[in-house]
């Protein structure tokens, strides 16, 4: 199930891509508004993101679009919080009262790292994080959904 909303997601967001571009012909460089270059009559068009340049395919426009009007999820900080609420705040070491997610973190950061990598590709399975770019970027599913459903009804009303 999960899947099939991530390609959902995907199919949006590449939807979303194709309003926000406007076709445009490499040969002759310029823009091609009807989907054919009316000076060489070419279809293998780019797509041109006004302010952002002009590329083959809608990979790098998704990618823009997210970073323009996005904030990154921070994994980091969700795994803290995620480990903060399944162990207590601070841990008695001898006599000393310590950040639990600290002494974790510092006292063996390969296994934070793995630790965290594990609770990221739950994040991913559960459908809370999707990543476009092979885990360059994450960013909550939710926060693209709300993106995608408040530029959707823009386009609507436009």
């Amino acid at each position: 199930m999960h899947v099939r909303e991530t390609e959902e997601l995907k199919t949006r967001l590449e939807k979303l891509a194709f309003k926000k571009t406007i076709p445009f012909c490499h040969s002759c460089y310029r823009q091609a508004s009807t989907g054919r270059c009316e000076r060489c009559g070419s279809d293998d068009l780019m797509r041109e993101l006004p302010g952002h340049g002009v590329e083959w395919g809608v990979d790098w426009v998704i990618q823009s679009l997210l970073q323009d009007n996005l904030t990154p999820a921070s994994t980091e900080e969700g795994f803290e919080e995620s480990v903060s609420q399944c162990y207590p705040e601070t841990t008695t070491v001898g006599w000393l009262e310590l950040n639990t997610v600290s002494i974790l973190k510092e006292m063996d950061p390969v296994a934070w790292d793995l630790a965290e990598s594990e609770w990221i590709d739950s994040e991913l399975n559960e459908g809370n994080l999707v990543t476009l770019d092979n885990g360059s970027k994450y960013y909550w599913i939710h926060d693209i959904e709300e993106y995608l459903d408040t530029a959707e009804n823009e386009n609507a009303v436009a």
